[in-house]
């Protein structure tokens, strides 16, 4: 199931589900929808360190420290930037390849630490969600970087 914010005047808070119908935001966070499938790709990145033989240098220790490395060469990317070109780096063929690649890895050691501490994805991005909106108001939120504390 495909969902995208819809962004715009008067739009902000509406998720547009894939099939075309649209929901409030509020409603998303307080469902089971199941936000994030990833028992396909959990299921091989367990098989390929099985394959490997490097479930024993999958610690949860090692694997934040990987995933660390990895946000660091994404940010290594992004650095020097100005803010326009940080928003047109995937327009970039030279630098776009780089940014795939760097979340893609960010991405699979996620996952494979959420594996390997047998955290359900799925369930804690709901709950976190749920937790947002609860500190974040749309009304008093909107527009804002405050922190929550600060609103």
């Amino acid at each position: 199931m495909l969902l995208t914010m819809a962004l715009g005047p008067g739009r902000h808070n509406v998720i547009q589900i894939g099939d075309g119908h649209e929901m409030p935001q509020e409603s998303l966070v307080g469902s089971d929808l199941s936000l994030i499938e990833a028992h396909r790709l959990t299921v091989a990145l367990r098989k390929f360190a099985d394959d490997r033989n490097w479930g024993q240098f999958h610690s949860p220790k090692n694997l934040v420290m990987a995933l660390t490395g990895e946000v660091g060469e994404l940010t290594e990317i992004f650095q020097w930037m100005t803010e326009q070109q940080s928003w047109d780096a995937c327009k970039d063929p030279a630098v776009a390849p780089k940014v795939e690649q760097e979340l893609a890895d960010v991405l699979l050691y996620l996952i494979r630490l959420a594996d390997t501490l047998g955290v359900d994805l799925n369930r804690v991005a709901v709950e976190k969600l749920k937790l947002n909106a609860k500190k974040y108001p749309v009304a008093l939120a909107f527009g804002s970087s405050k922190k929550y504390d600060q609103l």
